[in-house]
């Protein structure tokens, strides 16, 4: 299986004569494997691919993260734990049809299993895939069609059915199974 990873640099900020904010202009923590398309709109931001790899061919390997406290840029790791990415990885944006899984048993990302990544495709995972409770919800504009869940708040309360076809990490699977259980127990 093809693998692209870089091991990330530390995000420094460069200096850019003439610009009073170099913090807004980090190094690049994946270059030639991703670039982040930024917005001045909140949460407009996006990483782009910079290569076209097969369906299921390791992205990139998380190298960076810290333990975290549950915020909107955290991803959950288990039942409670969350991490930050401390990279540019942070840019992959929610779809209901995504490019990426975010395998957080294995600490790595990869091109979903129905299609392969191309060169210049949005960079996005199935949030509801690693998240049970988002910290900060949202109506989702991913354009997914059909597909699209409308308000994302994580896999809690999706059920089985509305999660069906897509990867998820363990713990989502346990806590899902969880919750069919305690429903079947109150006969819901």
């Amino acid at each position: 299986m093809p693998i692209a990873v870089q091991d990330p640099t530390p995000a420094t900020p460069t200096t850019v004569p003439g610009k009073a904010d170099a913090k807004s202009h980090p190094q690049p923590t994946h270059p030639g494997l991703l670039h982040v398309q930024r917005s001045a709109q909140a949460f407009g931001s996006s990483a782009i691919s910079e290569v076209s790899l097969p369906a299921g061919a390791l992205f990139a390997k998380i190298t960076t993260a810290t333990p975290a406290t549950k915020a909107y840029t955290s991803v959950q790791v288990s039942r409670d734990a969350h991490i930050e990415l401390n990279s540019d990885l942070v840019y992959c944006n929610h779809s209901c049809d995504p490019t990426l899984n975010f395998d957080m048993g294995k600490m790595e990302v990869r091109v979903v299993d129905n299609r392969p990544l191309k060169k210049g495709d949005q960079l996005t995972f199935f949030y509801p895939s690693s998240e049970w409770e988002m910290d900060q919800p949202f109506q989702c504009t991913c354009g997914a069609g059909e597909k699209c869940k409308g308000f994302i708040k994580g896999a809690k309360g999706l059920g089985r059915d509305g999660l069906k076809g897509y990867w998820l990490n363990a713990h989502i699977e346990e806590l899902v199974q969880e919750e069919e259980q305690k429903k079947n127990a109150d006969g819901q």
